[in-house]
């Protein structure tokens, strides 16, 4: 009698919501731009964790603040160290929502409007931006720019270097978006002419010869 004779793991990929969608692996970023009498700062993250919610328009996103690179590594340094302060204040994020409606059965540009909360710095503040969701294919790229006054988020500057950092930066939002996949995993096993699909189901065998 045959016992049993082959345990596999099966992963098994389902769309768990067609209208949910998370950040690609790669594809997107948060830039920002200080510009300036002096000089113009800028740095670019390329590892933002992102979700939409296109049935309700939930969007949030969030970033480690390390992981903006420069182009000067003593630019790098000041940022975390002297300004944002990383860490003690080791994320920005923003919570908000996208206030149009999106049609997910045709690809194209869709102009839109963000309102939500951005916290940055230990400081949380409303904020309302416009931008674009375009539908490529699976995927949708979220394009905004969402202008972050300094002051607002306790964020001091020295007043040796007062017009070196601009008032107002820009934070250039660029996010490519897929469905988001819910993976289960699945025991599968044969014993005494049955397969055995864990945990619930039993399909008969097609040869139960011994």
């Amino acid at each position: 009698m045959k016992k049993l004779i082959l345990s596999l793991l099966v992963v098994v990929g389902l769309t768990a919501n067609a209208q949910m969608f998370k950040n690609k692996k790669d594809g997107s970023s948060i830039h920002f731009l200080s510009k300036s009498p002096l000089e113009d700062i800028e740095a670019t993250n390329k590892n933002p964790i992102a979700v939409y919610k296109a049935e309700t328009g939930d969007l949030q996103f969030a970033v480690v603040m390390t992981q903006f690179k420069f182009k000067a590594a003593l630019m790098e340094e000041h940022f975390n160290e002297n300004y944002v302060e990383s860490e003690k204040f080791p994320q920005a994020t923003f919570k908000g929502k996208v206030n149009e409606k999106i049609d997910l059965t045709k690809d194209g540009e869709n102009k839109v409007t963000v309102t939500g909360k951005m916290s940055l710095h230990g400081v949380t503040k409303d904020v309302t931006a416009e931008g674009t969701i375009t539908k490529k294919g699976d995927d949708l790229v979220v394009v905004s720019t969402i202008k972050i006054k300094v002051a607002d988020y306790n964020i001091k500057v020295p007043s040796l270097y007062v017009q070196n950092i601009a008032e107002v930066v820009d934070v250039n939002v660029n996010i490519t978006l897929e469905p988001f996949v819910k993976k289960i995993i699945v025991t599968l096993f044969y014993e005494k002419g049955l397969i055995y699909f864990s945990p619930f189901f039993i399909f008969e065998c097609l040869n139960t010869n011994p």
